[in-house]
């Protein structure tokens, strides 16, 4: 055994999966890597390209050349939409289920209702069909406006007059009665009510919510918990290897939203701390899982900006010179992506996209993984590695890094 290194390059994917003309056919012509490679040409990330960015894009571009050293693959979605929560899931071996797309107001009723029984104040705002939950007069329930339409509720509450276990019962209370695929509850401090309401917003005449962005929870003392549909965690490559009493890091966004005991944890956004905490911990594990988003090429991607994103690569490229010479021997490193945020496409939201699998082990070269057709086939990965019981959901990869045989599988 040794180190099994997963870093999530949030949002990084390699081109429109086959089925978006049926499911999502606004993600048609979605490549997020090499539509910011074209929208930025001088962009400088030798590691990527060296480990096998432009084979798992399918095309060169100028100096961009396809990589004859790297292990690679590519990597399809199996859960519905383009979702990161959904996504991390699945990637530690979560057979995904099918939510609902619903409008808050079309469960206001039954959400109200549960909470009422679970013992919280509640009072609607807004006009009827295009109302939120105030809750103890110091958060909201409502539709999360970031992801796509109707498939996240969020409660945002103020931290300062709700502390965070209350917070996170009250999530646990909305997340009781609907299927959507999660619920996000959150707070900060020095923020209200009032902060709150005023960021309320209303999309499409029928999505209601508050931007978490615009309330100011973000800005002091963050803390959030996520919330999923018919996610267990006990068949997780997390929980497995704790249970078999193997390390577990988990850095970035994974360390809210992935559920397993470790002191490991190291939750934040910037790129180069978050960096810096996955090279700490690189160097003082011995054995064991360390799974890593970085979130800042998400949100360069929300806000449309392939500038923005190009940089916050370069930062995650230069940052690998310090991380490779560190996975030696069996180590294993998988630099990968959970689905695209094409910043090009003319729209916000994620897109649907095939994954780039980029791997690194010392002295392995020339090794091809296959178009897998989950994203769990990495956790699965991760369970053969440790030689630990699988995971729910996944096909092992192992055997092709190891020694190429079985391609057709």
């Amino acid at each position: 055994m040794g180190k099994f290194g997963v870093i999530v390059l949030d949002s990084f994917g390699v081109g429109a999966m086959d089925d978006v003309t049926k499911v999502r056919p606004d993600d048609i012509g979605a490549n997020t890597a090499l539509n910011i490679i074209k929208a930025v040409p001088n962009i400088k990330i030798p590691n990527l390209i060296n480990m096998g960015l432009m084979n798992a894009i399918g095309e060169e571009r100028g100096e961009f050349k396809f990589s004859t050293n790297a292990n690679w693959g590519t990597s399809n979605l199996m859960h519905h939409g383009a979702d990161s929560y959904l996504a991390h899931q699945e990637i530690m071996g979560t057979k995904p289920k099918i939510p609902l797309l619903q409008p808050f107001n079309k469960v206001i009723d039954t959400v109200e209702k549960q909470v009422k029984k679970d013992g919280f104040d509640v009072e609607r705002y807004g006009k009827e069909g295009r109302q939120l939950l105030i809750v103890n007069n110091c958060a909201t329930i409502g539709d999360n406006l970031e992801a796509d339409p109707g498939q996240v509720y969020n409660v945002t509450a103020a931290l300062d007059e709700m502390p965070f276990d209350e917070i996170t019962r009250l999530g646990e209370s909305v997340r009781s009665v609907v299927k959507v695929s999660r619920v996000i509850a959150f707070g900060g401090r020095d923020v209200s009510i009032e902060n709150i309401l005023k960021a309320r917003k209303i999309e499409e005449d029928k999505y209601v919510g508050v931007s978490a962005p615009e309330s100011g929870v973000y800005n002091v003392d963050y803390h959030v918990i996520h919330l999923g549909y018919g996610i267990n965690p006990k068949v997780q490559l997390p929980q497995i290897l704790r249970k078999s009493n193997i390390d577990v890091a988990l850095v970035g966004k994974t360390a809210d939203i992935i559920n397993v005991q470790t002191e490991r944890k190291f939750p934040g956004v910037d790129t180069e701390y978050l960096f810096d905490k996955f090279i700490e911990q690189s160097k003082d594990m011995k054995n064991g899982l360390l799974f890593m988003n970085i979130q800042e090429t998400d949100l360069a991607g929300h806000a449309e900006d392939p500038v923005s994103y190009a940089d916050i690569l370069e930062k995650a490229d230069k940052k690998l010179n310090e991380v490779l010479p560190l996975y030696t021997g069996d180590d294993i490193l998988i630099v990968m992506a959970d689905h695209g945020d094409d910043p090009t496409i003319g729209f916000t939201l994620h897109t649907r996209e095939r994954t780039p699998l980029m791997i690194y082990k010392e002295g392995t070269h020339n090794k091809y993984v296959g178009e897998r057709m989950t994203l769990s086939d990495v956790g699965a990965t991760g369970a053969d590695y440790f030689n630990v019981e699988a995971p729910e959901n996944g096909k092992s990869f192992l055997h092709r890094i190891i020694d190429g045989t079985n391609i057709g599988n």
